[in-house]
């Protein structure tokens, strides 16, 4: 998927449906090249050709975050705990969007003296509560649907720290190991978020392994340690285990 090919996959996602010359006008292509980039979109599965145009196939879109935040509740708390207790008092971590993500923020409530620097509006009203937590906000677009700031500023902003600790979630963990997302505009904040710390962490639980998205955001061979609730399958542990990434079992 080259960068046209998931800037028109942001537009349908957003609009749920892109016409070939409304792209094509957009981008200052041909057509004829706008329809090959929905054939080959088409073809990844993540969108439905239709008459001028394309939609988005249905099960490409990411859940509701409410209802992400109701699916294995018990499963993301046990996560959250794992984590937060490998995350000593003074030091500075970031969390970016997510549920699982939100459930460390809880976890992390009794810790003390923690710089916390997010683009989660949800991480920051979970830790106002924790009076010895200073709580960083990004600055960027909010995304109503699930309190998260994204965009250039907020990887912009990201890139003035250098935290002990970045904690990131996912929407999909594939089998050869990389970490997926449905979001670009998201996509470039994690990354941004993970070069500016000296540990890098994902906590998901183990039904992101049968989930799909189509952007890849690293692979856990980059990552220093993945927090999940069942053990992972073999192929994925061994690349963990050959690339020295921790795997820490909730």
């Amino acid at each position: 998927m080259n960068i046209r090919q998931m800037q028109i996959l942001e537009l349908v996602r957003a609009s749920g449906r892109a016409g070939v010359e409304e792209l094509a006008d957009r981008f200052a292509v041909t057509p004829q090249t706008i329809r090959r980039d929905l054939a080959e979109l088409a073809d990844q599965g993540v969108l439905d050709r239709v008459h001028g145009g394309a939609i988005l196939r249905t099960g490409a879109s990411n859940i509701a975050y409410d209802e992400r935040r109701r699916m294995n509740e018990d499963a993301k708390a046990a996560i959250g705990r794992a984590c937060a207790a490998q995350i000593p008092d003074n030091s500075s971590v970031i969390l970016n969007i997510g549920t699982t993500t939100e459930a460390v923020a809880r976890a992390l409530l009794r810790h003390r003296h923690l710089t916390v620097i997010t683009n989660n509006m949800n991480v920051a009203n979970i830790l106002v509560a924790n009076d010895s937590c200073e709580v960083v906000v990004a600055g960027g677009q909010l995304r109503r649907s699930d309190g998260g700031l994204v965009g250039d500023l907020t990887s912009e902003f990201m890139a003035n720290f250098k935290a002990d600790y970045a904690i990131v979630g996912c929407s999909a963990l594939d089998s050869d190991g990389d970490i997926l997302d449905f979001d670009m505009a998201e996509v470039r904040v994690s990354r941004a978020i993970l070069r500016q710390a000296r540990e890098r962490w994902l906590v998901t639980d183990a039904a992101k392994l049968a989930q799909k998205a189509p952007i890849r955001v690293v692979s856990v061979a980059d990552l220093d340690a993945l927090f999940i609730d069942r053990p992972l399958p073999g192929t994925l542990a061994q690349l963990c285990a050959d690339n020295g990434t921790r795997v820490v079992v909730a």
